[in-house]
């Protein structure tokens, strides 16, 4: 029996099962704050009910107030940040909260598995692809010696464990990014990065330009703290530079103050930045004295000699971001970010007031790893077996008929499915399997036909069998 289906004769009415299923994923998110619901007519197919039995479940969430009729428009879930009286002066705070729930969409989808099957729209790689046995050889070779209490029984560096800065140095400087240890701040994880920065650089109401698509957890996550978003949207070559131009010309209220970037591997198109448009990029951040940040989580899954704007610009107007959770341990939630000696003592100031230091323990071992290769290798391995991946899913979604709005690179594809992928979001959802829509990519939401999909966990060939059938 097709997944979709409810059970007659389960002790509870068909339109109580239904009922409680699009109520269990709007509490989850799976169903983010003004989302639309299927029509009655097509929850009725979808669920093989009457749409008497659809009415009465859709009327069942309405007097619970998780959903809303719109007339002439259909039953939406309830968005309660829009549903409050807001003055003028909160609307910037209402805004993120609206965006926020819109991301958690996504964020619930870092944690939430709903079955054994391999999930596209999952943002990490696969658990079994991430063992790394190094891992717990360095754990033991830290703790089992005397370095044990003063790693675990005392705060450890501010700026976190030297060892670590030491060795990320090094590594910086393979990918032409040559920073002194004393200019690395270890993070709780490149989100973790991203926040400090914010939070030092930036004040409520100040704007700032975010590429588009892009993160929907960074829009929200500046939303939240009262920031004005500029989308810029992201081409082959890097960000619309003609785009940051008028924004910084027309400065209303005021010029933008941050663009967040990333250059290499971009999600979810998998672009790369290309050197013209980066000096350009550069120049333009010089003349109009905004900074850049720089966000490089996949660089690990990346070719070493790719365009950085910090190798280019030496830290001066930009800030480098970056963490390991992509590839290597993300529950270690070891992230860094490097930045020019002037700028770092503010940024270290913002961080000891939120965690004042980072687990020494885990940096220490992290060290180890880097140190003796391992890091390396198991990057080495995980872009092999990514680029075997790659080859197989973009088979299969050739073979379902969807088109690649940009070249395969990375872990990420950018796919044109020709139809609405909000609702195809939840028909798959009836099979268990969680997709990521490409309105949760950008900062707006609008409706879209575009998916991201993820090549590692993308090669079942049986998702691909129900996305078409259910497309």
């Amino acid at each position: 029996m097709p997944a979709a289906l409810l059970t007659r004769g389960a002790g509870q009415t068909l339109a109580d099962q239904l009922a409680a299923r699009f109520a269990e994923r709007i509490r989850t998110r799976l169903l983010a704050p003004g989302a639309r619901l299927p029509s009655v007519r097509a929850c009725a197919r979808q669920y093989g009910v009457s749409p008497h039995t659809v009415v009465t479940a859709y009327d069942q969430l309405q007097g619970q107030g998780l959903v809303e009729v719109r007339r002439q428009r259909g039953f939406f879930v309830r968005d309660w940040a829009a549903a409050q009286p807001v003055r003028a002066a909160r609307t910037v705070q209402a805004q993120g909260r609206r965006v926020a729930a819109d991301a958690s969409t996504l964020i619930r989808g870092m944690f939430y598995r709903p079955s054994a099957k391999p999930q596209p729209g999952m943002g990490v790689l696969p658990p079994d692809w991430m063992e790394a046995p190094f891992l717990s050889a360095a754990l033991r070779r830290v703790a089992g010696g005397p370095l044990l209490q003063k790693l675990t029984l005392q705060y450890g560096d501010p700026a976190g464990d030297a060892a670590l800065r030491r060795s990320l140095a090094r590594r910086l400087a393979d990918i032409s990014v040559p920073v002194p240890p004393d200019c690395i701040l270890t993070t709780v994880g490149a989100t973790h990065a991203l926040d400090i920065v914010s939070r030092t650089l930036l004040r409520s109401g100040d704007a700032v330009m975010v590429e588009e698509p892009g993160w929907a957890i960074e829009f929200a996550r500046l939303e939240s703290l009262g920031m004005r978003i500029l989308p810029v949207p992201r081409h082959a070559q890097g960000p619309d530079l003609d785009v940051i131009e008028r924004y910084c010309r027309a400065g209303v209220p005021q010029r933008p103050k941050l663009l967040v970037s990333v250059s290499v591997l971009h999600n979810p198109t998998g672009y790369s930045l290309m050197p013209g448009s980066a000096h350009r990029l550069l120049q333009l951040a010089e003349q109009y004295g905004f900074h850049i940040v720089e966000d490089d989580s996949y660089s690990h899954l990346a070719p070493e000699r790719a365009t950085r704007l910090c190798a280019l610009d030496g830290l001066q107007r930009t800030i480098y971001v970056s963490g390991f959770a992509k590839m290597l341990a993300p529950n270690w939630r070891v992230g860094f970010l490097a930045a020019s000696r002037a700028l770092l003592p503010r940024l270290l100031e913002t961080k000891l007031l939120a965690t004042l230091t980072t687990p020494a323990l885990f940096e220490r071992a992290l060290a180890d790893c880097i140190d003796q290769g391992q890091l390396r290798r198991h990057g080495e391995r995980l872009r092999e077996q990514l680029d075997a991946a790659r080859t197989r899913t973009m088979r299969l979604a050739l073979g379902a008929d969807c088109r690649f709005i940009a070249e395969p690179a990375g872990l990420f594809g950018w796919v044109d499915t020709g139809v609405d992928t909000d609702a195809l979001a939840q028909r798959l959802l009836d099979e268990d399997y969680l997709i990521a829509p490409g309105s949760l990519v950008y900062a707006r939401r609008p409706p879209t036909n575009l998916m991201r999909i993820n090549f590692a966990t993308s090669q079942d060939a049986a998702f691909w069998k129900a996305f078409t059938r259910l497309r």
